[in-house]
């Protein structure tokens, strides 16, 4: 514990005495600092030594573990994301070919017919990010007060990019599976979707 002479003799009614010395290395290297403390140890008034060398390389092993969970989970998220939107998008499609043939048959440009079936995609996309920041937020606290052992703290504060790259690569799936849906409404063959029979 550290603390001030006067909070010292404060809390424990005797006067304030060094007990403890902080040593900082100019060579911080794991090897060194064993060696300097093994030749601290030697001394005859040193009673013990403290190192943050071990505890170091314990939370760096953490944190690039989880930083390598991470990247899988984003990944994986953004391939799920593909996944449901493509599949979304394609199901609403084949469903409402009939429909969509009406539709251009009287008259609907393309990027009409387009924003006809695909403003919803848009709209389960825009709540899909808000809903996932607010989930986001929670998991991200959860993770930053369970994953750490009991002395280490790890920075609770988030970077403004882990909101801008989310809205960035829902937005492009969203935009490339608009074209694609676009030029599938382009080939659609109106009089074969009108003739069939449901």
């Amino acid at each position: 514990m550290m603390m001030s002479p006067s909070a010292y003799r404060s809390v424990f009614g005797q006067r304030y005495k060094t007990n403890a010395y902080m040593v900082t290395l100019k060579d911080g290297s794991v090897a060194n600092t064993k060696r300097q403390s093994a030749s601290f140890m030697r001394l005859g008034g040193i009673e013990g030594v403290v190192q943050n060398t071990t505890l170091m390389h314990q939370i760096d092993v953490v944190v690039k573990a989880l930083n390598q969970i991470m990247w899988v989970l984003i990944i994986v998220a953004t391939m799920l994301g593909v996944v449901i939107l493509y599949n979304l998008t394609n199901l609403n499609v084949s469903e409402r070919v009939r429909e969509l043939s009406t539709i251009k048959v009287l008259g609907f440009y393309n990027r009409e017919t387009t924003m006809y079936i695909y403003r919803e995609t848009i709209l389960l996309s825009v709540l899909g990010i808000f809903v996932g920041y607010g989930f986001g937020a929670w998991l991200h606290r959860y993770i930053i007060t369970a994953v750490p052992p009991d002395d280490v703290m790890f920075d609770p504060s988030i970077i403004w990019l882990a909101f801008v790259v989310p809205l960035v690569v829902v937005g492009l799936i969203t935009a490339a599976l608009g074209w694609f849906v676009n030029s599938k409404l382009k080939r659609l063959d109106m009089l074969e979707a009108l003739k069939s029979v449901d």
